[in-house]
């Protein structure tokens, strides 16, 4: 069973479409009964990072994760703010976050030539593959996909890196930590490459 974790933070039903699309049964829930069945998770998210990290406490949600996510090693896939919750801390609230990869979320800063870049980050952009990963099948450097975010996430170690992207310098654009995998674009917004990175992680993550 896929479960896609409702904290109310992201695009559920957008993401439950392209599992519908690939013809993969879904469930959207914060239900802890309900995550501690499942087979595959999803988190997704749009907005602030402490309102992300304040909904998972307040619906009594990051015990039961961690508990699939650390201790059963349960694949999960994380979207967006979904992947920066992954990492230690976050400047978006200066909070910290559930801690499962070493990194942290930091803010844009552009040096003053590149000033006239705008903050969100919004549109399509490549991707550059740094590692190989069962996410990435079929993939290559000419791959695009859509962003919309102003903070992203800076591991401690670069092993943990899939790809790069581009906007005023290169950011890490996706992830991967043994049962962990997120990705800062939106696949659920990026057409047949979207969903074939959820495919990817249905059927061969």
């Amino acid at each position: 069973m896929i479960l896609i974790v409702d904290y109310d933070m992201g695009n559920l039903r957008s993401i439950q479409n392209k599992l519908n699309k690939i013809g993969i049964d879904s469930i959207i829930s914060s239900d802890p009964k309900e995550i501690l069945k499942a087979n595959k998770l999803i988190l997704p998210g749009v907005g602030h990072f402490a309102a992300g990290m304040t909904n998972l406490k307040k619906m009594g949600l990051i015990n039961v994760l961690k508990k699939k996510v650390i201790k059963e090693k349960t694949p999960i896939l994380g979207i967006c703010l979904g992947m920066q919750l992954f990492t230690e801390y976050s400047e978006e609230g200066n909070v910290p976050g559930l801690g499962w990869i070493k990194a942290q979320t930091k803010k844009f800063n552009f040096k003053e030539d590149n000033n006239n870049l705008r903050i969100p980050h919004v549109g399509w952009n490549n991707i550059n593959i740094t590692k190989k990963s069962l996410i990435l099948n079929d993939f290559n450097n000419e791959s695009r996909f859509y962003f919309t975010h102003s903070y992203h996430v800076v591991p401690n170690d670069n092993n943990l890196i899939l790809t790069t992207t581009n906007y005023g310098y290169d950011f890490v654009s996706s992830i991967e930590h043994k049962n962990i995998v997120g990705v800062q674009f939106h696949p659920e917004k990026s057409h047949i490459k979207g969903l074939n990175i959820i495919k990817n992680f249905v059927q061969r993550f």
